[in-house]
């Protein structure tokens, strides 16, 4: 991995340059979902298939993270609230440009089951930030996805295989 992105802190969420926040609900619990983030490390490109492996490091202080395209990330976890949210900071990557980067996801009670916002705080060169906005729509229909798919995973009942009846 070539490059060594500066250490930020959960704060970075508030004042990160560049901001991707998106938002959506789960029909599941809270906790079925923190444990799906945060606990099911393994499970995570089940669901979120821009993911290709997810491997805890450092005794579950840490993650690697790899995405389709040979993107990898090196994480140090910053928040584990079962309750209210998972965030974590990368610490090392092979994309160019960025300069510091932040995930958190907020987790909330809602009608049914789970509010999940997302938050990618990020800083880097102006070439990095302009292409994450201009990503910003492709970021979001990925993560619209993975709820989908991790709500049809934690709530097989409701969603039956295709052909199946009901």
């Amino acid at each position: 991995m070539a490059r060594r992105l500066r250490p930020v802190e959960l704060d970075f969420t508030e004042t990160a340059p560049l901001r991707l926040v998106f938002t959506t609900e789960v029909a599941a619990p809270p906790a079925a979902v923190y444990r799906s983030l945060a606990v099911e490390l393994a499970s995570t490109p089940a669901w979120f298939t821009a993911i290709t492996s997810a491997t805890p490091t450092d005794g579950g202080a840490g993650r690697t993270i790899r995405l389709r395209g040979g993107v990898e990330f090196r994480e140090t976890i910053l928040a584990t609230d079962p309750a209210a949210r998972y965030a974590y900071r990368v610490d090392e990557t092979n994309v160019p440009g960025v300069s510091a980067l932040l995930e958190e996801w907020a987790l909330s009670p809602a009608a049914g089951g789970t509010r999940v916002r997302w938050t990618m705080a990020l800083d880097g060169n102006g070439a990095c930030r302009l292409t994450m906005r201009l990503a910003r729509p492709g970021v979001g229909s990925s993560f619209r996805s993975a709820m989908r798919n991790l709500e049809r995973r934690l709530t097989p009942a409701r969603h039956p295989s295709p052909g199946t009846a009901r």
